[in-house]
C-alpha cells in the first residue's frame, strides 16, 4: 500500500471486513494513507467501527486529515481473539448455538474450552470427562476445576465398560498378540463415539482440540480425538499453547463472554503433557520435547528448510529425520481433519498442501 501511494501520489483507503469464514479471519484494521506513505488513520483490529474521513484538495492534490490511530494488540492477544472470533462466527453461520468437547485435564482441551466459553458464553458450552482406567485423579480434579472456573456444564461418562465390551468382542481375533497402540487407540475412538452421540442427540457441535504440533506429526487418533466439526487451535503450536493459556488467565477483555481470572488452573499448564492411554504415559516418550519439536517443525513447515539446513542450526539429524518422516506420514490424517483457524503463513490444507502418497524424501 505504501508502494502504491508513493507510485501514484494519491491517498489510499484500505477497507477490510471483520469476522470469520471457515479457516479465515478478517481482522479489520482498515487504514488511510496519504501520498508519501504517511498513516493518517488506523481503525481497531477485530472491531467493526464507523469513522468519518475528511479529504481536502490543495495545491498538491487530495490529502486526508489526520484521524485516530488505534493500537494493534500484540500477536498473542490477536491469535486468541482470532480463534474466539472464528469459532463464534463458524457456529453462528452453521446454525449451532451450543458446543461440547472432551475435557481431559490437559492444556489443549482447557484452552479450547476457554475459547468456546469466550465465544458462546458458559451456558452454551458442555465439557465432558471420559475417564478410563489410565485417567489419573489429577486429571479428574483439574478438569473439574477448569469447568467450575469457566462456569460451564461438566459431565462424566466413563469408557471402561465400553472398552471392556470391545476388548471382549475382539479377544478371539487378538489372541496371542501383545497389547499396544491398537488398544490405546480404541480408548480414543470410544471417546469419539460418546462425544459424537452427545452431539447428535443434543444438537451441540463437537469441538476437536488437537494443536498444530500434534497435527503435524500425527500424534492424534483418526476417528477418535480428531472427531469434531471445528478446531480453534489447529494452527497453534504446542509451545504457543502454554503462552496462550497464561495470557488468558492474566487478561480479560470486553469481547470475552467468559469470566475473568484463572480459568485454566496453573497446574494444567505446568503438568507434563500426556494422552493417558497407558500407565505412566508422557508425550515425550514418543516425541522430542515440544521446544525441540516445534523448532524443527517451524523449520520444515513455516520456513521450508531442508533437513541439512535444520541440522546446521544445531539439531540432531536423526531427530530431524524422525520428525520429517512423521510429518509426511500424517498427511492422510490432516486431509480428513476438521477445519480450524488459520494463524500462520503455512497453515495445513490452505497454505501447505502435499500429496498423501509421496515417496520422495529429503536425504540431505
Amino acid at each position: 500500500m505504501v508502494s502504491r501511494v508513493v507510485e501514484t501520489g494519491l491517498p489510499l483507503v484500505y477497507l477490510n471486513m471483520v469476522g470469520g469464514q471457515d479457516d479465515q479471519v478478517f481482522d479489520g484494521s482498515s487504514m488511510v494513507l496519504n501520498p508519501g506513505g504517511r498513516l493518517m488513520a488506523q481503525l481497531p483490529q477485530f472491531d467493526e467501527t464507523l469513522v468519518m474521513v475528511t479529504f481536502r484538495r490543495g495545491a498538491e492534490g487530495w490529502v486526508a486529515d489526520q484521524g485516530a490511530i488505534s493500537e494493534i494488540p500484540p500477536i498473542g492477544e490477536a491469535d486468541y481473539r482470532a480463534c474466539v472470533m472464528a469459532l463464534g462466527d463458524y457456529m453462528r453461520k452453521t446454525g449451532f448455538k451450543k458446543a461440547l468437547l472432551g475435557l481431559s485435564g490437559g492444556i489443549d482441551s482447557a484452552i479450547v474450552a476457554a475459547m468456546a466459553v469466550d465465544a458462546l458464553g458458559p451456558e452454551n458450552v458442555r465439557c465432558v470427562m471420559l475417564p478410563s482406567e489410565f485417567t489419573s485423579q489429577q486429571s479428574l480434579d483439574l478438569a473439574t476445576a477448569a469447568a467450575e472456573a469457566m462456569g460451564c456444564r461438566y459431565d462424566t461418562v466413563p469408557i471402561s465398560g465400553a472398552q471392556g465390551a470391545v476388548g471382549e468382542a475382539l479377544a478371539p481375533l487378538f489372541a496371542g498378540t501383545e497389547p499396544g497402540i491398537t488398544e490405546e487407540n480404541i480408548q480414543s475412538r470410544l471417546r469419539g463415539v460418546m462425544l459424537m452421540a452427545l452431539s447428535n442427540k443434543f444438537g451441540e457441535m463437537l469441538l476437536t482440540t488437537g494443536n498444530k504440533s500434534e497435527m503435524a506429526v500425527g500424534y492424534c487418533t483418526i476417528y477418535g480425538d480428531m472427531n469434531g466439526g471445528y478446531n480453534p487451535v489447529k494452527d497453534m503450536y504446542k509451545t504457543r499453547m502454554f503462552l496462550t493459556a497464561r495470557w488468558r488467565n492474566e487478561n480479560h477483555r470486553p469481547w470475552m463472554k467468559g469470566p475473568p481470572g484463572e480459568v485454566i488452573p496453573e497446574a494444567i499448564i505446568a503438568r507434563p503433557p500426556s494422552a493417558e492411554l497407558r500407565a505412566n504415559q508422557r508425550d515425550d516418550d514418543s516425541l522430542p520435547p515440544y521446544e525441540v519439536l516445534d523448532a524443527i517443525l517451524e523449520g520444515l513447515v513455516e520456513k521450508e528448510l531442508s533437513v541439512a539446513e535444520i541440522v546446521a542450526l544445531g539439531f540432531d539429524r536423526a531427530t530431524v529425520k524422525k520428525v520429517e518422516h512423521l510429518l509426511y506420514l500424517a498427511e492422510y490424517k490432516r486431509f480428513q481433519s476438521a477445519p480450524g483457524v488459520r494463524l500462520t503463513q503455512k497453515a495445513f490444507w490452505l497454505d501447505r498442501r502435499y500429496p498423501i502418497v509421496n515417496r520422495w524424501r529429503d536425504d540431505g
